[in-house]
Formats: C-alpha cells, sequence, structure tokens
C-alpha cells in the first residue's frame, strides 16, 4: 500500500505500519471539512482514527452524524498527523478535554493540521504559536485575534503545520499533505480515483469573485448562524491562550 512507506516521524522508520491520522471531531464539525481529507489519507493507504470524547454519534452542522472511531483516552499516542477540520468552533473552542488533547498530540505528531477554522482550535491550543495559517476567508481577522500571521493561501505549509482554507480546499489539503509525506504519484492515484476535476459552474468561491452583493448576504447570514456566541468564545480562548503564554516555564 502507498501508505506503508516509510514515514517522516522523526522517532525512527517503520516501513511496515500505515501512517496514522488523528481527526479530531465535534459537535457542529461541517462535514465536508473532514470527509475530503479523509478520502485522500484514506485511499493513500493511512490508518485514520475519528476521534471524539464518546463514541456516540458526532452530528455536523448540518445534520450529518458520524461515528468516532476512538475516543480521547483510547485514541494511539503515536499520530503522524493530527487534523482538525472546521465548522461551528466557538463550544470547542473552550472544550478543555479536547484542547488539551490537540495540545498533548501536537507535541509528537509530525504533521500538525486543520481547514477552515480548524486552525481557530489548534491556535486555542496554542499549536501556531509563531506560526502562519490558513483558514477560511472570512474567518481570518477572527484567526489574527490569537496572534498567528494570516495566510490567503488556499493550502499553507509553514514547517511542519499545514492549513487549509474554507471547506472545499480541504480536498487541495489532503493531497498536498499525502504528497508531502507519500509523493506526488500517490497524491496523483487518490486525486483520480476521486475524479477530482473541479469545473465549479460560478465564479463564486470567494469575495473577489462572488462581488460585494453576494459577500453582503453571507456575512448577514453568518451574523444570523453564529451572533455573537463566536466572538464569545473567542475573547474567552485568546484569554487562556494569553494566560498560558504568561505562565512560567513547566508550570
Amino acid at each position: 500500500m502507498a501508505g506503508e512507506t516509510t514515514r517522516e516521524n522523526g522517532r525512527g522508520t517503520d516501513a511496515a505500519r500505515p501512517m496514522e491520522v488523528g481527526t479530531v471531531l465535534y459537535g457542529g464539525h461541517t462535514a465536508l471539512d473532514f470527509v475530503g481529507p479523509h478520502l485522500a489519507f484514506a485511499s493513500a493507504g493511512m490508518r485514520v482514527h475519528l476521534v471524539s470524547d464518546s463514541l456516540d454519534p458526532v452530528v455536523s452542522d448540518t445534520g450529518l452524524a458520524v461515528l468516532p472511531t476512538v475516543t480521547l483516552d483510547s485514541c494511539p499516542g503515536d499520530l503522524d498527523i493530527l487534523f482538525v477540520p472546521g465548522g461551528r468552533v466557538d463550544e470547542v473552542l473552550l472544550d478543555r478535554a479536547r484542547v488539551e488533547f490537540l495540545a498533548h498530540h501536537g507535541r509528537r505528531a509530525s504533521y500538525v493540521t486543520s481547514v477552515c477554522t480548524g486552525s481557530l482550535v489548534l491556535a486555542a491550543a496554542g499549536l501556531l504559536d509563531g506560526y502562519r495559517a490558513a483558514t477560511h476567508w472570512a474567518a481570518r481577522d477572527q484567526l489574527a485575534r490569537f496572534g498567528v500571521e494570516v495566510s490567503s493561501e488556499r493550502v499553507c505549509v509553514d514547517r511542519n503545520r499545514m492549513t487549509g482554507g474554507g471547506v472545499t480546499a480541504g480536498i487541495d489539503f489532503g493531497l498536498a499533505l499525502v504528497a508531502r509525506v507519500l509523493g506526488e504519484d500517490a497524491a496523483k492515484l487518490s486525486q483520480l480515483a476521486m475524479e477530482y476535476d473541479p469545473r465549479p459552474p460560478f465564479d463564486a468561491g470567494s469575495p473577489e469573485g462572488a462581488g460585494p452583493a453576494v459577500v453582503a448576504r453571507f456575512a448577514r447570514f453568518a451574523e444570523a448562524t453564529f451572533g455573537e456566541g463566536i466572538d464569545e468564545s473567542i475573547a474567552r480562548a485568546v484569554s487562556r491562550v494569553l494566560e498560558r503564554r504568561a505562565a512560567p516555564s513547566g508550570a
């Protein structure tokens, strides 16, 4: 299998074991944020663990339920890739169990990654301190509140941090990560298996292409959907990050 090639994990090489991916799920995630990368990872032979606080179904922001495969406590500790999808992150930003899981595993994983607003969750765990990262175009100002250098790239690579823009950028991100760790041939095979040959019917996938009227409609939708909850959650999450940074080393 393609995923059984030598792994870049810094802990020695093991050509016999597939790369281990930990995808952290939470209520309100956006399904496509993780399904695109999941398909790229799985089709390349990687072993993907869907991680949550229990094995109960995790409901996405559109009502699609996903079954986790491991819990925060039972997830393998030797992850090669740690991944967080985006979505409605107002609650997960303040979820100490998930944030602490990310902080712990992020110190060991070879690659720390996200798509869309998943980068906000990485930032809340302190995993983007000193790194550049991408997120959904509408969340760039929010990511900057954590002190992160914000990228407008569809896929941003800064050392072992790889982050994707909004939603559909997850497919590009997944293929780029497969290419980085397993080679271009593995990524091309995954892309062909997906028949990923996008030809969108409209040039409306960015604020520049969509135009001011559509952007304004999206802003009203986002305000009605998220309200002040996301601002309050980010303020509290940023406060926790600042407290950790100010704490004495080893505290």
